[in-house]
């Protein structure tokens, strides 16, 4: 009955049975380290060993095959190589088991002939779920159950905590829990996917939403293969409560290439997972130490409430380093306000300095009761939204001085505190984390932590908007013209400039009367998508000359684009007062659509001002894009300027999104460059415009 019920996630991480493939009785033989890491940290359910070559393995009988296992066994942990994992997978499914996980490498990462042994593997599994091939495995330190061969495991003392750690990297794994053991902190699960043939990421990354003992989870990623699937899962993550933290690799060329030759999947380009993280909610870390750092310090369940840290030291120079960082994060250091001041100033510290920030306690530090009394008095002042508390060299001996004052603290007060350890004392560094507070040993690591602990928001509503009733059936592929472009665009309800078509030179100057002032004229051809580039465009043209210009840029154009065939003319009028922004379509192939905007005109790529992100998009992810930008400072006015209608740039970045949904896979490319964003009232304008459909 409870194999029936049985999750292949409860399979995974709480077994109440392992068989384990290829076991050895040799626990110095990696095949022989899980079954012993298994009984040495506690494992209580029932173990069984698969190897013909032996009758017992310590004292557990051993088995010859799956076959003659006395029961289905939860999970099957197959250690033998490349050549046998196939059929032992096979005797586990037909066996029923729920899921299994293989340790082996020489499958999807190692060329065409093992990804034809991946395919082979994943069918032999049938219902059968697999974790790798190529992991280490898994540690569920919640429950003390050690599903791995890594060395990692001969450490002692290992701690839980409410971090889970998702790495597609086995390596990952076992240094990042070495480096929690050493610092204090504690972790719930710690998964390695390997070549994820079957469960990926974010399959587990969704059972961190239901898991009780995680808290925050963290991410080394290489890659996502599924990004729908990943959405989803870590919407329903940050839903519940836990933020993620993701380090990604790939961000360099040669990063990318590592990634490449590691797992055997594609890193995709970093901007758009800039993107993705930023409009799921997701922390991106910087530094490999974020990946520790800011798990450490979310796991403790506070966030800032504002942008204001007071510091508390008894060694100035260690403290202005602190400050420092903290200040180019963008956190404030304010003074104490007059009556958290009159409080201060009271406990008659001479030799301290208590009214200004950083606050100076000198050898105040090395008495409990004060050190107790000056926590307390920022814990409760209004001016202070977070404390970051500097350790100096003279509580090496004494950690208890520290950290009992500290720990007090953060029972009467529900503000973030911090500890930066200054002398290289990892004993303090461990004993802090261990007791609650999050410590660190780099002052960047204190700044880090404390931009992550700002408040994220609510989640993005989930509601999609509903796709534009637009028939395409009558599109064409390839590229369009400009003037049938806009056309399209029109169709979605994108507001174009006033322009005429014109087949001529005489045409265009008998059609340019229609515009009042100068225009702008423009070469029409579905073969030259930029035509600035080759002369094709020709601004502030005044009515009488729009013949003469059209018959010059023809002549430029049979020389810039010889043989390039040219359906005319476009007659465009003059937009004055608007700023330009450039908006566009791409589809990653890695991680799929994805719009863009950002500074337009010819600086578009002098500047590389933009932000991006997937479709689709919601109206609040539109409007943190325009925010994100420099250039968003033009449209509030900037230096005398008049305010921008920026409600109708982000109503045309919706409708330029909704027309790339509704194109889908039909859309290779679009872009507008310029989008005209008009003074408030009088909307935006597409001057200019590029499709190529499929």
């Amino acid at each position: 009955m409870r194999q029936a019920k049985m999750t292949f996630i409860d399979a995974l991480l709480n077994p109440s049975s392992v068989a384990v493939v290829g076991a050895s009785s040799d626990a110095a033989k990696l095949t022989g380290r899980p079954i012993a890491y298994l009984q040495q940290h506690g494992y209580k359910g029932r173990i069984y060993p698969i190897n013909p070559r032996y009758e017992t393995i310590g004292d557990l009988t051993c088995y010859a095959d799956a076959q003659a296992l006395p029961e289905a066994p939860d999970l099957g942990l197959v250690l033998v190589g490349a050549n046998r994992v196939i059929e032992s997978v096979r005797q586990l499914a037909a066996a029923g088991t729920k899921a299994a996980i293989v340790l082996a490498s020489g499958f999807g990462e190692a060329g065409e002939e093992g990804r034809r042994l991946q395919a082979e593997l994943r069918e032999a599994a049938g219902s059968m779920r697999i974790l790798g091939p190529n992991t280490i495995g898994l540690v569920n330190l919640t429950d003390r159950i050690m599903l791995t061969a890594s060395g990692a495991m001969e450490m002692k003392d290992f701690r839980a905590g409410g971090i889970a750690l998702l790495s597609q990297s086995g390596g990952i794994l076992g240094s990042l829990l070495s480096r929690g053991v050493g610092r204090g902190v504690g972790f719930s699960k710690l998964i390695a996917t390997g070549n994820e043939s079957d469960i990926e990421v974010a399959d587990l990354l969704d059972a961190m939403a239901d898991d009780p003992a995680t808290r925050v989870v963290a991410l080394y990623l290489e890659t996502i293969r599924n990004v729908a699937k990943f959405r989803n899962a870590a919407a329903r993550v940050i839903a519940a409560g836990k933020p993620i933290v993701a380090y990604k690799v790939g961000r360099s060329e040669s990063g990318a290439q590592s990634a490449v030759s590691h797992t055997g999947a594609l890193a995709g380009a970093d901007k758009v997972y800039d993107a993705l993280f930023k409009q799921l909610g997701i922390i991106r870390a910087q530094t490999f130490a974020d990946l520790l750092d800011i798990p450490a310090a979310l796991s403790q369940g506070r966030l800032l409430s504002g942008n204001r840290v007071a510091i508390v030291t008894s060694t100035g120079g260690a403290a202005t380093i602190v400050a420092d960082n903290i200040g180019l994060a963008g956190l404030e250091m304010p003074s104490p306000d007059p009556d958290t001041a009159e409080k201060l100033l009271a406990l008659d510290l001479t030799e301290a300095v208590l009214d200004r920030n950083p606050i100076d306690v000198t050898l105040a530090g090395l008495r409990p009761d004060l050190f107790r009394s000056i926590l307390k008095i920022l814990s409760e002042s209004p001016t202070y939204d977070a404390i970051v508390v500097v350790v100096g060299s003279s509580s090496i001996g004494q950690p208890d001085v520290v950290a009992r004052p500290l720990l007090e603290s953060m029972d009467i007060s529900n503000k973030p505190i911090v500890a930066y350890v200054s002398p290289e004392a990892p004993g303090i560094v461990q004993h802090l984390n261990a007791n609650r507070i999050p410590a660190y040993a780099a002052p960047e690591s204190c700044a880090a932590a404390l931009c992550a602990l700002r408040p994220r928001g609510e989640a993005d509503p989930s509601e999609r908007r509903p796709a534009p009733a637009v028939d395409g059936a009558d599109l064409p592929q390839g590229s369009l013209n400009e003037a049938d472009a806009k056309r399209l665009y029109e169709r979605f309800g994108f507001p174009i400039t006033r322009e005429i078509e014109a087949a001529t030179p005489a045409d265009a100057a008998a059609k340019a009367t229609a515009f009042e002032g100068p225009v702008v004229i423009k070469i029409l051809s579905k073969e030259i998508l930029h035509k600035s580039e080759v002369g094709g465009v020709e601004v502030g043209v005044a009515t009488a000359d729009v013949e003469t210009a059209c018959e010059q840029m023809l002549s430029r154009i049979q020389v810039a684009a010889p043989g390039a065939k040219v359906d005319g003319f476009l007659i465009q009028e003059l937009v004055r007062g608007g700023i330009e922004f450039i908006l566009g379509y791409n589809r990653d192939p890695q991680l799929g659509p994805c719009v863009l905007l950002g500074a337009g005109g010819v600086t578009t790529e002098l500047y590389q001002d933009v932000a991006m992100r997937l479709l689709p998009v919601t109206r609040r992810q539109v409007r943190d894009m325009v925010r994100e930008l420099k250039c968003s400072a033009l449209l509030e006015g900037f230096r005398g300027r008049p305010v921008a209608d920026t409600e109708a740039l982000i109503d045309a970045v919706l409708v330029f999104a909704d027309m790339a949904v509704a194109l889908d896979d039909r859309l290779q490319e679009a872009e507008i460059n310029p989008v005209f964003v008009l003074p408030k009232g009088s909307g935006v304008r597409a001057g200019d415009a590029l499709v190529v459909l499929r």
